[in-house]
């Protein structure tokens, strides 16, 4: 296909919205980062410097991808997946600890996220095993497989550590119930991290309480003629069993001492006020500070380069993963507005593009980049306003940060490289 034949098909109103949140996403990196000494935008050893150097280098490889043959990306798919994995496997040999993770290659000019480049190729392996002629979802030996090709990096990721980036990947099983997973493994799973939470909030004694009456209710209520559904009331008990055993290590063995801080604060674990005063002022500042700037912004904001919270560095983190923030002091409730319609906009055009896919790879990468976006999108600005605890994810195609825009990029372009050659796939 022509570079003129691609660009015609392309869905030009995604680019649209695209180039917005990339391009009010450095605004906002450019107001949290700006001192007043800097003589230029091209000034790359500051923050908004090198995030620009990286924007172009994003234009630059949609342009690769865009000249690339759709056909590249799922022949390859394999490729990229290993070559993913080998990359997260180096990291315990290689890699550079920052911010308590070691997550990151250090290449000198910048340090590059393997992580972000494995969920590409996740994605495209994904959709490859899925679309496979003879793969069947609805079968055990299939669905263990495809649960495979999830798991492998989040154990890969996890032990860094970096529990947030790992959290990404189970975005995917999104992807395995719109192709057929049976709906019930959702059931399971949510009613896993229910009771995950609910354990730990409450205690293992009030949680089986809890267990205990609700079923006792079951019986009492239920008609004479009701049959009692004895497998899945089997499977609830045991599962109840199993959490209710489990929580104690997950959270004391596997989480670290500031993972385990964030849930106390965000569930209210810490009843000691000493204590939980000093998990404030550490691990709930940044939310604490973070939703005052939000508060102070009002309806319209203050003005850019007017935040007095961002310009008196209140916010850790501020132009990274609480970037927010800023748009909610500096811009107001009009700017956050804006932001969330552009992303629902973004998303619900994705889904549409996904629908009118020819072929059951394209739409199945497309349901795969949708999930990833959406989950980074939600849990992102759920911990910057405080409704869910930090865990360091980005704000896709906003957040500084040269690995997560390149590979942001790539996973969204690549999807429309299929689109736009999806009338030749007739």
């Amino acid at each position: 296909m022509s570079g003129r034949s691609v660009l015609r098909r392309l869905d030009w109103l995604t680019v649209l919205l695209y180039v917005i949140l990339v391009l009010f996403g450095w605004v906002n990196i450019y107001s949290t980062t700006f001192t007043g000494d800097e003589t230029s935008i091209l000034d790359f050893s500051t923050s908004y410097g090198k995030q620009l150097f990286f924007i172009g280098l994003s234009f630059l490889l949609i342009i690769i991808i865009l000249s690339l043959e759709a056909s590249f990306f799922e022949r390859f798919s394999s490729v990229f997946y290993v070559a993913a994995i080998v990359m997260l496997i180096g990291l315990f040999l290689f890699g550079k600890t920052i911010a308590g993770a070691t997550s990151w290659y250090d290449l000198g000019f910048f340090n590059l996220q393997p992580s972000e480049f494995a969920k590409l190729a996740t994605a495209l392996a994904m959709a490859k095993y899925l679309s496979d002629i003879q793969t069947d979802i609805r079968k055990g030996k299939h669905q263990l497989y495809a649960v495979l090709i999830i798991l492998i990096p989040v154990v890969l990721i996890a032990p860094q550590p970096d529990p947030g980036s790992a959290l990404i990947y189970f975005s995917l099983f999104f992807v395995l119930f719109r192709e057929g997973l049976p709906i019930k493994y959702l059931g399971f799973a949510l009613l896993f991290v229910l009771l995950f939470i609910t354990t730990l909030k409450f205690g293992v004694v009030w949680m089986c309480i809890g267990l205990g009456i609700l079923i006792s209710l079951f019986f009492f209520f239920k008609r004479a003629d009701f049959k009692i559904p004895k497998i899945p009331l089997i499977i609830f008990i045991v599962s109840c069993v199993v959490i209710s055993l489990s929580v104690n290590f997950v959270f004391n063995e596997i989480f670290e001492q500031r993972h385990r801080d964030r849930f106390s604060l965000w569930l209210g674990l810490e009843k000691d006020p000493i204590k939980l005063e000093q998990i404030k002022k550490t691990i709930g500042y940044n939310t604490y500070q973070s939703e005052k700037a939000i508060e102070s912004g009002g309806f319209l904001g203050k003005g850019f380069l007017e935040g007095t919270r961002t310009k008196g560095d209140f916010v850790p983190e501020q132009h990274t993963d609480y970037i927010f923030s800023s748009v909610g002091e500096e811009w107001g409730f009009l700017g956050t507005t804006l932001i969330i319609i552009v992303f629902t906009a973004l998303f619900l055009r994705l889904i549409h593009l996904a629908e009118r896919q020819k072929r059951e790879f394209s739409r199945m990468y497309g349901y795969g980049i949708i999930s990833i976006l959406l989950i980074h999108y939600f849990v992102n600005i759920g911990m910057v306003i405080g409704l869910l605890p930090t865990i360091g994810i980005p704000l896709p195609f906003f957040s500084y940060g040269g690995s997560g825009l390149l590979f942001f990029t790539a996973m969204l372009f690549v999807f429309l490289k299929f689109d736009s050659s999806r009338l030749k796939e007739l």
